[in-house]
């Protein structure tokens, strides 16, 4: 009996701080473990700031992407950086890609495709081991520190998605004069990203009906972050860029939490940043949904809408959106 006490004790403020806030809404969202099913769709969880051995709820999250990814039959997984606690891997061969991944995200359903973007924390020793790690592993695809690839809707060639995968590290003048960063964030060329992100959003191919961005720092947030000198230079070296070439979807993590953000112009801003850490989170002025829980999202995306479901690691749809063109 005193035994079940102190774990009671000791779970309880896990409980207390799970928040969930929402625009407009006069009371606390209910959950449902009802998850939402869109035929025909191209599904994919989104999850991000991860790679712990299993700690701090990584496991319990884990597990809720494998029911989630096996009921909808999700077509792949986005990781959106800090995917190696606390300072990335020094090789291809580092024993965190076992103990933090392979160990951890075991369900069948999550042995597809994984596309990955890094983190300031895989800054602090080798990131291109995390793009090495692409030739040794299946699932694990980072063929470089920035890449794109288009999703075809259900299988229809004439129905896609295009994604960009960028690395936002480089983007923050900061880093350079960073001990841990700098080393790392010398070499890029921001430029020659630029151009490139430029000419894969100029794309004018008819079959693209969505367009999508993935990084890791966010242009607005709800969290601990919302000035930070991070954020800002991400939205200057970006937002301009994603409304010129009207990119719907900014995906991103860092802030430990799960927000959706939609400001004026076309953009939608998510951030599934919680896979293995919660903290703190408020309602700015153009946020929609802020949640401090850990969790994912999955997206679930057809020719002219797109759905998006916040999941915690209990297995409940804390909060759904849907997105029409």
């Amino acid at each position: 009996m005193i035994k079940q006490l102190l774990l009671s004790i000791l779970l309880l403020p896990s409980v207390l701080h799970a928040q969930t806030l929402i625009k407009n809404s006069p009371q606390t969202f209910s959950a449902t473990k009802n998850l939402i099913k869109e035929s025909n769709a191209l599904n994919f969880i989104a999850m991000g700031d991860w790679g712990r051995n299993g700690a701090d709820h990584q496991r319990q999250v884990a597990k809720q992407m494998g029911i989630t990814a096996s009921d909808v039959k999700a077509n792949f997984i986005i990781s959106t950086g800090d995917n190696f606690y606390p300072s990335g891997v020094i090789s291809a061969q580092d024993p965190s890609f076992k103990y933090s991944f392979e160990d951890i995200y075991t369900d069948f359903s999550l042995q597809w495709d994984w596309y990955v973007v890094l983190g300031n924390h895989d800054y602090k020793s080798n990131p291109d081991a995390q793009v090495e790690y692409s030739k040794i592993s299946r699932r694990w695809k980072m063929p470089a520190r920035y890449y794109a690839k288009k999703f075809p809707i259900n299988g229809d060639l004439n129905n896609q998605v295009l994604i960009a995968f960028i690395d936002t590290n480089p983007l923050i003048p900061e880093f350079y004069s960073n001990a841990e960063y700098g080393p790392n964030v010398k070499g890029q060329d921001t430029t020659a990203q630029k151009r490139w992100l430029i000419k894969t959003l100029a794309d004018t191919d008819p079959a693209i009906k969505w367009k999508i961005v993935v990084g890791h720092h966010p242009i607005y947030t709800g969290g601990s972050r919302t000035e930070a000198y991070d954020t800002k230079a991400v939205r200057n070296s970006l937002k301009s860029t994603f409304e010129k070439y009207g990119v719907d979807v900014y995906l991103t993590g860092h802030e430990h939490s799960m927000q959706y953000i939609k400001p004026a112009g076309k953009t939608h801003y998510f951030i599934s940043g919680s896979a293995s850490e919660k903290t703190p989170v408020k309602l700015i002025a153009d946020a929609e949904m802020v949640a401090s829980e850990y969790g994912f999202m999955l997206f679930s995306v057809n020719n002219n809408q797109l759905r998006v479901q916040a999941i915690n690691d209990q297995g409940e749809i804390i909060y759904n959106t849907l997105i029409k063109k």
